[in-house]
């Protein structure tokens, strides 16, 4: 890690990414998706690279993948 790179809290991660907080809680907990965390104690903080990796994976580029049935 940059040690000029900062840390985001649950709130701030959650704002990047569109979902809230309890959001994140739940992928955590249930290990749903790989979005790496730090945890001191009982303080939860994502990386800034690990949530832009995190999105940059998760990019869908494929339009037949998002089908609407009518």
């Amino acid at each position: 890690m940059n040690s000029n790179e900062g840390l985001c809290t649950p709130v701030e991660a959650s704002q990047i990414l569109g979902v809230t907080t309890h959001t994140l809680a739940v992928w955590r907990c249930e290990k749903r998706y790989n979005l790496p965390y730090v945890k001191v104690g009982r303080l939860v903080r994502y990386r800034r690279s690990d949530i832009t990796d995190f999105i940059e994976r998760s990019l869908q580029t494929d339009p037949a993948a998002c089908s609407f049935q009518a």
